[in-house]
């Protein structure tokens, strides 16, 4: 219930709705309007190249290197971010902050990311599609991409003064997420009705759940 309600503070309780599919409190760390279906990969980890493996010490000894490496890292980060567009990936989740050259590599390949989101968000994305989350680091980074969910739309979304992401996905089940959209004059207001909503779905799971005789 925590990740399929929002509340808004200083709006009438009249401007409570229902919006189909699940609202992001973050907003887009990169934008790109996009028509039609759009596919999506997850990710839980930095995708700027790292320059050494996992383990393995690096010695840069002059400026030189260390600028050559830069350059290094830059085209490698642009060649990932070229294969996920030619992949038709419109859509970066990020349960991780990305550094800027992946922000912009983004934006020029027109790919839309929402970073930091928490691990709840992303486990409740990965239950509506099934995926899991895309490791591009490897042998090769060029492989298909086979781990992509679905969206229908992904938007912004103004709640109040709070900029968030609106996206609908394609579900692989039969639950059909829809975010409930809480607004009050007031947090405390908000608060109790939130609870009033969680007790009454509690309540109805219990009415409705199966018995097995």
């Amino acid at each position: 219930f925590a990740e399929l309600h929002a509340a808004v503070a200083g709006l009438p309780l009249a401007s409570s709705r229902v919006l189909p599919g699940i609202v992001l409190r973050r907003d887009f760390a990169a934008y790109c309007p996009a028509g039609g279906d759009l596919r999506a990969v997850l990710v839980t980890e930095p995708l700027r190249t790292p320059l050494p493996a996992p383990g393995v010490e690096f010695v840069v000894e002059s400026e030189g290197q260390y600028q050559a490496s830069l350059c290094w890292i830059s085209r490698r980060t642009e060649a990932l971010m070229k294969h996920l567009q030619s992949n038709n990936i419109k859509l970066l989740l990020s349960s991780v902050k990305q550094e800027e050259v992946v922000i912009y590599y983004a934006k020029l390949y027109g790919v839309s990311v929402v970073e930091c989101l928490s691990s709840e968000e992303i486990a409740l994305i990965r239950e509506i599609t099934g995926v899991s989350p895309y490791a591009p680091f490897g042998d090769n980074i060029y492989r298909e991409i086979t781990e992509t969910a679905v969206a229908t739309f992904c938007q912004p979304l103004l709640l109040g003064s709070k900029r968030c992401v609106h996206v609908g996905f394609t579900s692989v089940c039969t639950f059909q997420p829809h975010c409930l959209i809480l607004c009050g004059p007031v947090d405390g207001v908000n608060e109790q009705h939130a609870a009033a909503l969680q007790g009454a779905f509690t309540m109805l799971q219990q009415l409705f759940k199966r018995v097995d005789l």
